[in-house]
């Protein structure tokens, strides 16, 4: 089925400069301009939305090519696909070779998800929600939380992530982690994607986090950051899957704690600091391209190009830490008010980060790896569900499934609707979110649905269920 008015549509985006057609639910497009660079293509749900600038975005992306060798040979995008606001679409996914593209990750480095689980029942919960409620606000929302760090552990956390990081606190546990049960963490280490341990190196890393000795009191590390990063408080409402979701470790009427942050303003510093290197290394005399995407060149400057790697690396370790240190403080909280509550990891995986894979290296941006049997945790809205999945390595979408829903409004555009809209239209109507300021740009009504976003993707064969989670309550920084 097509959708009503294709062809004005069509003829619409033509004239943006873009040769688009439809088949099937998925849009195929590329740069008039740009015959060959690769037709990218994006899977939307009948219905969705089709924003012209998200579709010029993510053909811009196609098209990036280093003149002095490098290109985009794949691109495509996930169901939650929508503009972005450093030129690069959310939900593209690009697999280039020859060239890496620094802007095409951006500044939140090693964004993603993690997902833990407890065997508390929603009625023990609520019995003690007020008190388990108030010291969370306290940690993240008031400074109560200690996360004290040797130099060591930084430099090991910055240089090759958890493993390094948790070898320094046996040797000297600072902050809140002693209290921590560092052999769980070191178990859980299989749970993160790459054991949440890439190869960085610490000299790469802010100048201020990495003193020579001393302590260390990073006021970035466990915090959750602006807009649509969120720590919330779910239930298992379905299993789909039992033999996955028993493996995992997951069980209908658990209680769950869902995790979406990264890398804070080490992702800033070193994915604002990269893409300006990419665009002072443009060759002289050159036309800079129309899209302000500037790739490094394997060719040209290889040791560029292994460097940002490096330091792409060296914020993807800290967001594997910052990840982690929010679910500590959330589990040390628990243990406290609930007293026997293990709350193990299920998993932690990254969706804004460049790894090898494909031919070259392959990018994700609001995109998160779906390899075969791997687990992928896909949120809704805090007034929707949220889905833990199973990749299935559909190499037409990179090995990728989508990391969320994906935003239809603005911030600002919510906060001007929430002057003259009601709680019910807005979707907030039973919604328990710890920032009441966030409330209205974070309304369920600024995301696309997400059941429709999860309906395509089993379709398309990108990941099947294992288990549906329902919200309780939201915290918002």
């Amino acid at each position: 089925m097509q959708p009503k008015n294709l062809k004005r549509l069509l003829r619409a985006l033509e004239r943006q400069g873009l040769d688009v057609s439809y088949n099937d639910r998925t849009y195929s497009v590329r740069l008039v301009n740009s015959p060959d660079a690769p037709v990218a293509e994006v899977l939307l749900p009948e219905g969705f939305p089709v924003e012209a600038k998200a579709l010029k975005q993510l053909a811009n992306l196609a098209s990036v090519r280093h003149p002095s060798g490098g290109c985009v040979c794949r691109a495509c995008a996930t169901p939650d696909f929508h503009p972005g606001d450093a030129g690069v679409a959310i939900g593209s996914i690009v697999e280039t070779v020859g060239q890496v593209i620094p802007g095409a990750v951006g500044s939140d480095i090693n964004c993603g998800m993690r997902l833990h689980v407890a065997d508390l029942t929603i009625d023990e919960f609520f019995a003690k929600r007020d008190q388990f409620v108030e010291k969370m606000k306290g940690d993240y929302f008031f400074g109560t939380r200690d996360v004290t760090m040797t130099a060591e552990a930084m430099r090991s956390l910055f240089q090759y992530g958890v493993l390094a990081w948790l070898d320094a606190m046996q040797n000297r546990a600072t902050g809140s982690v002693v209290k921590s049960d560092l052999q769980q963490l070191a178990q859980e280490s299989d749970r993160i994607f790459l054991g949440g341990s890439m190869d960085g190196d610490w000299k790469l890393a802010p100048e201020e986090l990495v003193p020579d000795a001393g302590l260390v009191r990073d006021g970035g590390l466990a915090t959750i950051g602006g807009g649509n990063h969120f720590v919330e408080v779910q239930r298992v409402d379905k299993v789909e899957n039992r033999t996955l979701a028993h493996t995992w470790g997951v069980r209908e009427g658990q209680l769950a704690f869902m995790i979406h942050s990264g890398s804070r303003n080490v992702g800033k510093y070193i994915g604002g600091m990269w893409r300006d290197k990419a665009k002072a290394t443009w060759q002289k005399g050159l036309k800079y391209p129309d899209s302000q995407i500037f790739p490094l060149s394997n060719h040209s400057h290889p040791e560029l190009v292994a460097s940002y790697l490096q330091a792409e690396a060296t914020a993807t370790n800290y967001a594997f830490i910052n990840r982690l240190l929010l679910a500590e403080l959330l589990r040390l909280r628990l243990r406290e008010v609930y007293k026997d509550v293990e709350a193990p990891l299920v998993y932690d995986l990254p969706h804004n980060i460049t790894l090898p894979e494909g031919q070259g290296w392959v990018t994700r941006k609001g995109a998160s790896p779906a390899h075969a049997g791997q687990p992928v945790i896909i949120p809704g809205s805090m007034g929707t569900d949220s889905y833990l999945m199973v990749g299935r390595g559909n190499a037409a979408f990179c090995n990728s499934a989508s990391h969320g829903a994906g935003r239809i409004f603005s911030r600002f555009d919510l906060n001007r609707r929430g002057a003259s809209q009601s709680e019910a239209e807005l979707g907030l109507t039973g919604v328990d979110c710890l920032r009441e300021e966030r409330r209205i740009e974070e309304a369920p009504a600024a995301y696309k649905p997400i059941q429709s976003v999860i309906d395509v993707q089993v379709e398309a064969k990108m990941v099947d269920v294992v288990a549906r989670l329902s919200p309780v309550l939201t915290f918002k920084a």
